[in-house]
């Protein structure tokens, strides 16, 4: 197997002071690419969700930009429901002087052109936060993460396992056994029906992501430590079932921890890095899309001038 090549890179927005937390998608002949603007990463004015769009993947444009008085909007997906349209899921959170966490809860917004949206639903209880769906066999299923206790950050999360036949009802299916505070979850699926799980921790101690396993109905899990910290993970499948991973990584260096963006070959027992995208900083949170036999990859960084959205284009 030949290495990753990255074909190209650009800067796709820099429009506000912050532009993060992607998402990449193709909707009717065009790419979507979502992302939170702000003033900072945490704690800043209220994060507004952008949508540009292209048909090329070279000129953008903006074609929605959703706010919420008062609530700081952020990490926002999208995906394709069943009926064909597009679904956009994000998390509000609302601060008390400005830094001071009072409440979270996930919210979805459908389209037909990824230009006019419904207006926010909020989704599951507060305090839970729905990462990523992927939809299978025309069900929706994420996992969602929260506090143990809302009010204090370093009690242990917890972590759930849903899944949801329109989007905006849910329903539990396993609660997860997992320690040292994991949070961010991509799923996806094998030919065999068998969901594969890539979760980020965040423990002082023991960061390591981990890879689950499970048949349907997914109750009963297989967990694998992966030998990396992995931040805003997301993977997808090929249709010859290869596994390519993309997320932030640490690199130790002679002064420091850098933290890079990475395109990685995973597997069911671990995750790779192949191949150090432009980045630095504050940055990560892809969106893959294989296209025509090339890999789309969305990002963020802030290794330029301020923190902007990225796309680069990789030979797998």
């Amino acid at each position: 197997m030949y290495p990753p090549n990255l074909l190209s890179v650009q800067k796709i927005w820099d429009h506000a002071p912050h532009n993060a937390m992607t998402d990449l998608i193709r909707f009717k002949e065009r790419w979507f690419c979502t992302f939170r603007e702000s003033d900072q990463h945490v704690y800043g004015q209220e994060g507004r969700i952008r949508i540009i769009t292209s048909r090329d993947g070279i000129g953008w444009l903006s074609c929605a930009h959703l706010s919420e008085k008062g609530i700081d909007l952020r990490d926002p997906k999208l995906s394709v429901t069943p009926s064909g349209k597009l679904m956009l899921l994000c998390g509000g959170t609302l601060y008390r002087d400005g830094n001071v966490y009072e409440s979270l809860q996930s919210r979805v917004s459908f389209s037909d052109d990824g230009q006019s949206w419904t207006p926010f639903e909020r989704i599951l209880q507060p305090h839970e936060w729905l990462w990523r769906i992927s939809w299978h066999l025309g069900i929706a299923y994420g996992a969602a993460y929260s506090r143990s206790d809302p009010k204090d950050k370093y009690k242990e999360w917890l972590i759930r396992l849903y899944s949801s036949d329109d989007g905006l009802n849910y329903r539990e299916i396993t609660q997860w056994d997992i320690k040292n505070y994991p949070n961010e979850t991509t799923l996806r699926f094998l030919k065999t029906g068998q969901m594969v799980a890539l979760v980020r921790r965040d423990g002082r101690r023991n960061n390591a992501a981990l890879i689950g396993l499970s048949d349907p109905p997914y109750t009963d899990w297989y967990w694998k430590k992966t030998h990396q910290y992995f931040g805003g993970p997301n993977f997808l499948i090929t249709s010859d079932e290869s596994l390519w991973a993309a997320g932030r990584i640490l690199v130790n260096s002679p002064y420091a921890q850098l933290e890079k963006t990475v395109l990685a070959k995973m597997d069911l027992d671990d995750i790779r890095p192949s191949l150090i995208l432009p980045s630095g900083g504050d940055c990560s949170y892809p969106g893959l899309v294989l296209h025509e036999n090339v890999l789309w990859i969305s990002y963020y960084s802030s290794h330029e001038n301020g923190t902007a959205v990225y796309l680069a284009r990789v030979a797998i």
